[in-house]
């Protein structure tokens, strides 16, 4: 089989319009040739793991934009499995919603709330939260503030608030979920873990909480704890397996330790058996209670 011809050089061969390379002169034969993946329907590319958004990019209409969980993903934001990869456009206006495979197609009035995030149109951070609030439960909700208002600083709490209105979908889970959003949880497994100690009856710990020694060196920041009682709550992600990472954390907690600090490690496992922990954490509570009684 002769090799397929170049294609244009006006062409992008990492994404290109069907529409663009047929008014380009480009054989239509030459387009069905197997050396040209089809990421969507009428977008061309020589990448073969090019991705749908970048794909659909190429075909949305200028009043079209990402939004939903699709423009809290690209925003970075922590998502269940189950919503990774969601196809999310709204249209502003009047005019026809996009119907493709895979896609769900919304409206909005305003374009107000649209930036532009990647070189694509997404829904500003605030208002892709407060989308995603029909879809989401009131903890992935939470988990999700808690990363936009986070170190990245993509908006604050007050400004998600600000996008809960009276009568709109949603606002039960929207105004439940804003109350429960911290400055401080670094990923959706911190969130999880704060949440579930204070369901638990726990007084609500303070978030990466600086830890010094006597003469005011700092030792370490830990994910989460109660100062006033030395109790430190740590969630050890997959990298904390690593030799490195193991060997830092040992030493931090034998630091800790000589300054008077009970540090609790929290791993996968304890997500869906949490009883264990939350009985260390209770006799911790009693045996750090007694002994400020004490003193």
């Amino acid at each position: 089989m002769p090799r397929p011809s170049p294609l244009p050089d006006e062409l992008d061969p990492n994404g290109f319009r069907v529409c663009d390379a047929l008014a380009a002169g480009v054989d239509p034969g030459r387009l069905r040739r197997r050396d040209l993946a089809r990421p969507v329907h009428g977008v061309r590319t020589t990448a073969a793991l090019m991705s749908p958004v970048a794909a659909l990019a190429l075909v949305m209409r200028p009043d079209q934009h990402f939004s939903h969980t699709t423009a809290v993903e690209l925003w970075g934001a922590p998502l269940p499995r189950q919503f990774e990869g969601s196809l999310h456009v709204t249209t502003i206006g009047a005019g026809p919603l996009m119907r493709r495979p895979g896609v769900v197609g919304h409206r909005r009035r305003s374009a107000a709330a649209v930036v532009l995030r990647g070189g694509v149109r997404v829904s500003g951070p605030e208002h892709a939260w407060r989308e995603c609030a029909g879809l989401l439960s009131v903890r992935q909700l939470v988990a999700v503030g808690d990363f936009l208002v986070g170190p990245r600083g993509r908006t604050t709490v007050d400004a998600l608030a600000a996008t809960i209105l009276p009568g709109q979908r949603s606002v039960a889970v929207a105004r439940a979920a804003v109350e429960l959003i911290r400055v401080g949880a670094e990923s959706a497994m911190e969130t999880w873990l704060r949440l579930a100690v204070v369901d638990a009856g726990f007084p609500e710990p303070e978030l990466q909480i600086e830890v010094f020694d006597r003469a005011r060196r700092f030792l370490a920041r830990v994910d989460m704890g109660w100062p006033e009682l030395r109790i430190a709550l740590e969630y050890d992600g997959d990298h904390h397996r690593e030799r490195a990472t193991f060997e830092h954390d040992q030493r931090r907690d034998n630091s800790m330790t000589v300054e008077g600090w009970l540090v609790l490690h929290v791993n996968r496992g304890d997500v869906d058996r949490p009883a264990v922990l939350f009985e260390r954490l209770r006799q911790a509570f009693v045996a750090r209670s007694s002994a400020r009684s004490r003193a």
